[in-house]
C-alpha cells in the first residue's frame, strides 16, 4: 500500500493527514506519545487570519497586506530578549517587504496568504466555532480567532483528530495511526531520495515506506546535557518551559542526518507570561497565560505597583523589558470588563489556582504590599494615556476602560518561559526540506514548529496554530503530489514502496478522487527490501485502551485495572490518594486512578496533580467532553463515588 508517512500527531500533523486524504492518497501517522495532540492542544489565544468572514461580520478592517507587514516586521526585528529593544530601533524604517532585507518573505507570504482559506477550512470541514477575534501583541488589527468556550488549540486539534478517527473507522485502508511509536531514522535510496523511515514501537523496530512529512515540533523541552538547547542557548537552560515532553528536536535531527539543512536554530522564543502557581513557584513546566489576556485589556504591574512596558509589544521586547526592569514579581491584572470579555480563560486559570479573583483593589494592594493609592495612581495614569492616545511606554490600543479601584479583578503572577523554537529545518514555501546548497531534499517535507524560517526571528501570537494549519496543509499537499509523481515516473517502482497498479476512482457526489495503489517493495541505503504496510497497524481507534508507560506492553495493566473496576468510594477515601505515585480524582461521579496516566497527560502532570484526591468535575468539563474518558482512558476508571449513579 503506497502512502504518505506523517511523523507527529499535533495540529500540523493532523492537518497534513487530512490534506493527504483530500488529495486521494493514503496516510500513516506515527506519534511517539500515547496521545495525539502535542503542544497544539495548549494554545490558548487563537489562530490568526486576515480577510475572514468572522472579521467581515464584526466590521474589522483588516487586510492581507496589513497582516503580511506585521508578520514581516516581526520576522526581521526579532532578537533575543536582552537585545530586542536595540534590534527594533536598528531595523526601524527598514522595508520588511523587500526580499533583500527579509530573507523569510516567501514563507511569510504563504503563511499570510493561506490564513483565511485555512480558517474557512476549519469552520466548514470540522464545524469549529471561530466567531470571536482579538488583538495580540504586534498586530495592527484584531485577527486572532477563537470560539466562545474552551482553549482554541485544544478545540481545533481534537476536532481534526476526531474526524480522522472517523475516517479510519470507516475506511481503515486509507488511514493508519500508531501511537507510542517513535520514528528514529529517515531512509534514502541510491538516488538520494527519502523513501521512508524506521521506527520503534513496544521495544521492536519497524520500517514504513513512503514520502515523509515531519511535524514533530521543536526542542523547547529538552534540558539534557547534549540537547540542541544546551548547545545553542545554554543561558536558557534554567528557565521554565511550556512545552510537552515530546519537544526534543527529533525531526530536526533525523532530517539533518540525511542532508537536511537548518536555519536560525539559536532563535528560541521566550514568552513573557507563564503563570506562576503560588504553591509551586519553581515548577519547571508552567502553564501559559494567553496573550489574549493582554489583548483584552490586561496590564502589567511590577512589585511597586507601576507599569513598565507596552503590554502589546512583541514577545521578545516585553520579555527583555521584564528582565531589564528587574522589579518582579510581575502581575498581570484584568479588570471586570477585560475579564468578562475573556471569561472562560479567567475562570479556568482561577480554577487551577493560577489566577486570583479580587473584589476591589484593596485586597490586591494588600497582597502586593503597596498602598491602594499607588494602584489608583497607576490606573489613573493609564486611563489618561488612553484618553490622550499617548502612552509613555508606546501603547497604541486600549480597550475595556476605565481602570478603577472599585472593581473586580483577575490577577496572576507571571514570569518569562521557553515557549517556541523559531529555528528548525530550512524549507521553501512548498514545505519541501532543503539541503545546505539550497536544493530540495526529495521525499521529505516539514510543517509546524519543526520547520524554521516561517516566522523569521520573532513569531506573532496566534501564528503558531496558523503555521500548523497552513504548513500542515501545504506539506500534506506537497507530499501527496510527490507520491503521485513518483508513482507515475517509476511506474509504481521502488522509489515509494508502491506497487505497479494505480487506480483512480472519481465520486461525482462527494466531488472527491481516490487513488488506490497496488502492493510492492522499496529499497533503501539502509534496508534492502521492506513492505510499505506497517506491522501491527489496524483500523481500530488509535489510542491503546491500556497505556504502556513502562515499555512492557499492556498485559501487566489489564488485571489490576479490571480487578478494581466497579467499587464505590467516598470522597474521604479518594482524598487519601494525593501523590504522584498514587493519585485518584473524581470526574462526573466516577473515581479514577490516574497514577499511570500522569506522565502522558497532554496537559502535563501538574494539571492533574492540582486535583489529586479531589473532585475535578468542574475543571474537567471546562476542557473535555464527558466521552473523553471512555474513549481515551477507560482503564483509569476504578469505580464510582458513593451516592452517584454514574459509572
Amino acid at each position: 500500500m503506497a502512502q504518505v508517512i506523517v511523523v507527529g500527531g499535533g495540529l500540523a500533523g493532523l492537518s497534513a493527514c487530512h490534506t493527504v486524504l483530500e488529495r486521494g492518497a493514503n496516510v500513516l501517522l506515527l506519534e511517539k506519545l500515547s496521545f495525539c495532540g502535542g503542544n497544539s492542544t495548549k494554545a490558548t489565544s487563537g489562530i490568526n487570519g486576515a480577510l475572514t468572514r468572522t472579521q467581515q461580520r464584526l466590521g474589522v478592517g483588516d487586510t492581507v497586506d496589513a497582516f503580511l507587514k506585521d508578520t514581516a516586521d516581526a520576522a526581521i526585528k526579532g532578537a533575543p530578549p536582552a537585545e530586542a529593544a536595540k534590534k527594533q530601533a536598528e531595523m526601524e524604517g527598514k522595508d520588511s517587504l523587500d526580499p533583500a532585507v527579509n530573507p523569510y518573505l516567501e514563507t511569510n507570504k504563504r503563511l499570510v496568504y493561506d490564513s483565511a482559506p485555512g480558517i474557512e477550512w476549519l469552520i466548514e470541514k470540522f464545524g469549529l466555532d471561530l466567531s470571536l477575534v482579538g488583538r495580540l501583541g504586534g498586530h495592527t488589527f484584531p485577527r486572532t480567532h477563537r470560539g466562545k468556550q474552551k482553549f482554541p488549540g485544544m478545540t481545533i486539534t481534537y476536532a481534526l483528530l476526531e474526524k480522522l478517527e472517523e475516517v479510519m473507522a470507516a475506511a481503515p485502508e486509507r488511514v493508519q495511526i500508531l501511537t507510542k511509536t517513535r520514528a528514529t531514522e529517515l531512509l534514502k535510496n541510491g538516488a538520494g531520495e527519502v523513501i521512508g523511515c524506521r521506527y520503534e514501537r513496544e521495544g521492536k523496530e519497524g520500517t514504513a515506506m513512503g514520502p515523509v512529512v515531519l511535524t514533530t515540533g521543536g526542542f523547547g523541552a529538552d534540558f539534557t546535557a547534549n540537547s540542541l538547547l544546551a548547545q545553542l542557548r545554554p543561558e536558557y537552560m534554567e528557565l521554565p518551559t511550556t512545552n510537552g515532553v515530546h519537544c526534543t528536536g527529533d525531526g530536526i535531527k533525523m532530517a539533518q542526518a540525511v542532508g537536511g539543512s537548518t536555519v536560525d536554530l539559536d532563535m528560541v522564543q521566550i514568552h513573557p507570561t507563564a503563570l506562576v502557581h503560588p504553591n509551586e513557584p519553581d515548577a519547571k513546566v508552567k502553564f501559559l497565560a494567553a496573550e489574549a489576556l493582554r489583548g483584552a485589556g490586561g496590564i502589567f504591574l511590577d512589585k511597586n505597583g507601576d507599569r513598565f512596558v507596552d503590554e502589546l509589544q512583541k514577545r521578545d521586547y516585553v520579555t527583555g523589558a521584564m528582565w531589564a526592569h528587574d522589579k518582579g514579581p510581575y502581575r498581570l491584572v484584568l479588570n471586570g470588563a477585560s475579564s468578562k470579555s475573556i471569561e472562560w480563560h479567567c475562570l479556568h486559570y482561577a480554577g487551577r489556582g493560577l489566577m486570583k479573583k479580587y473584589v476591589g483593589a484593596e485586597a490586591l494592594a494588600q497582597d502586593m504590599g503597596v498602598s491602594v493609592e499607588k494602584i489608583r495612581e497607576t490606573f489613573d495614569d493609564f486611563n489618561k494615556a488612553a484618553e490622550q492616545k499617548s502612552d509613555r511606554f508606546g501603547r497604541k490600543f486600549f480597550v475595556n476602560l476605565p481602570l478603577v479601584t472599585d472593581d473586580t479583578f483577575y490577577v496572576g503572577i507571571v514570569t518569562p518561559v521557553i515557549h517556541y523554537t523559531l529555528g528548525g529545518l530550512k524549507v521553501n514555501a512548498e514545505a519541501e526540506v532543503l539541503k545546505e546548497d539550497g536544493s530540495i531534499l526529495p521525499g521529505v517535507f516539514a510543517g509546524g514548529e519543526v520547520a524554521g524560517g516561517i516566522h523569521g526571528k520573532n513569531r506573532l501570537g496566534g501564528s503558531s496554530l496558523l503555521d500548523c494549519v497552513v504548513y500542515g496543509r501545504v506539506s500534506g499537499a506537497s507530499a501527496a503530489t510527490y507520491l503521485t509523481t513518483q508513482l507515475t515516473k517509476n511506474g509504481g517502482g521502488s522509489g515509494t514502496g508502491a506497487g505497479s497498479a494505480v487506480n483512480l476512482t472519481v465520486d461525482p457526489v462527494t466531488k472527491s478522487v481516490t487513488i488506490n495503489f497496488g502492493e510492492g517493495t522499496a529499497t533503501s541505503s539502509s534496508s534492502s527490501s521492506s513492505s510499505s504496510a506497517v506491522e501491527g497497524a489496524t483500523g481500530a481507534i488509535p489510542r491503546d485502551t491500556q497505556y504502556d508507560f513502562d515499555g512492557k506492553g499492556d498485559d501487566d495493566k489489564k488485571e489490576s485495572s479490571s480487578s478494581k473496576t466497579g467499587g464505590e468510594y467516598t470522597l474521604e477515601e479518594v482524598a487519601a490518594h494525593t501523590k504522584d505515585t498514587d493519585c485518584w480524582v473524581v470526574v462526573n461521579g466516577r473515581v479514577l486512578d490516574v497514577t499511570a496516566f500522569l506522565a502522558e497527560h497532554p496537559g502535563g502532570k501538574e494539571a492533574i496533580m492540582l486535583y489529586a484526591g479531589k473532585d475535578a468535575t468542574e475543571e474537567f468539563n471546562m476542557m473535555h467532553s464527558e466521552s473523553y474518558i471512555d474513549k481515551y482512558a477507560p482503564q483509569t476508571v476504578i469505580g464510582k463515588l458513593k451516592g452517584s449513579a454514574k459509572l
